[in-house]
């Protein structure tokens, strides 16, 4: 048995209108084919939505039960256009993210509350993983984009979008109980410090951009601890472990026991104090800037179509 939308309609004017005439007009339709639809309808439920007498019609006890349930489904229907195009536009839906710690210090809390304002029916599913978990959960199409640190490996290009959205330069996190040396930008100053890094196999650019500030200035570092997590880098820089170089926005993250210091750009490498040993003027050196940092982008798959997510890039 299948029942339209339209003889529904049908019932629910003449039941508000108690009269078949008046119900006619208010459908712009004569009153014979409204009857004959009306009688199919009743063969269909096999019961008599009316109590027909020669003077007016009123509902019977099956009409009554349906009035109330034809009007829900009706309004129902109504609504069905702006759903789809409010689904079609990414209004709704479902957004499933992940993000590196160093986003939710700077870029991600800013553009989910943008977000937030224009999207507030999007389900929005959040999982903090590292670069390497993030790309695993894209290949297997288990979350929609990502905040990472690039690069993005070779295989998994042909299926991977990429985009830059921020760079952020390296600072200093330093123990609070080695705050009063002299030249605190500078990260000769902490050479006799160990070093608490992030794994390289877990975000190879950053590693790597971390170290080469030490090569730059002819150090060496003594690591003595790794963690993925900023969080527990800096803990462990408060509990005097030693010093780290972390992202900028990473200075968000308030703890007792650390101080932050912008990198000095210009401090001379070894290379170049040796070249400098060969003037006649010893003390004018020949900077070299360190310019060190790290770039968060987000990736996406290419074959992921969801409404939702395009509005979420059109955002960014």
């Amino acid at each position: 048995m299948q029942i339209e939308l339209r003889q529904l309609r049908y019932f629910v004017a003449v039941a508000e209108e108690q009269h078949f005439g008046r119900a006619a007009l208010r459908l712009h339709m004569t009153q014979p084919p409204l009857s004959q639809a009306i009688q199919g309808l009743e063969a269909q439920l096999n019961a008599a939505l009316f109590i027909r007498t020669t003077r007016h019609i009123q509902l019977s006890a099956a009409g009554l039960a349906l009035l109330p349930e034809a009007k829900r489904l009706l309004a129902q229907a109504e609504l069905l256009p702006d759903i789809v195009q409010r689904a079609a536009n990414g209004q709704t839906g479902e957004l499933r993210l992940a993000f590196i710690s160093i986003a939710d210090y700077s870029i991600l809390p800013l553009v989910l509350r943008k977000f937030r304002q224009s999207h507030q029916a999007v389900k929005i599913e959040l999982n903090e993983a590292t670069s390497d978990k993030q790309l695993v959960l894209l290949e297997k199409s288990e979350i929609d984009l990502g905040f990472l640190i690039p690069p993005i490996p070779s295989s998994l290009t042909a299926q991977i979008h990429y985009k830059k959205v921020r760079s952020e330069a390296l600072i200093l996190a330093i123990p609070e109980s080695e705050a009063q040396r002299a030249n605190p930008n500078d990260l000769a100053t902490y050479k006799d410090l160990p070093l608490i890094l992030f794994p390289r196999k877990i975000a190879p650019a950053l590693h790597d951009s971390i170290l080469s500030c030490f090569e730059k200035v002819g150090l060496t570092p003594v690591v003595s601890q790794e963690a993925i997590q900023m969080q527990t880098i800096i803990a462990l820089v408060s509990a005097s472990m030693g010093m780290a170089l972390v992202p900028e926005s990473v200075s968000n993250l308030k703890r007792p026991g650390v101080i932050y210091y912008p990198l000095n750009q210009n401090q001379a490498t070894k290379k170049t104090r040796k070249d400098a040993n060969k003037h006649a003027n010893p003390n004018t050196l020949a900077p070299s800037s360190i310019h060190a940092g790290v770039e968060i982008g987000v990736a996406w798959r290419k074959d992921n179509t969801s409404p939702a997510l395009q509005a979420f890039l059109d955002l960014l």
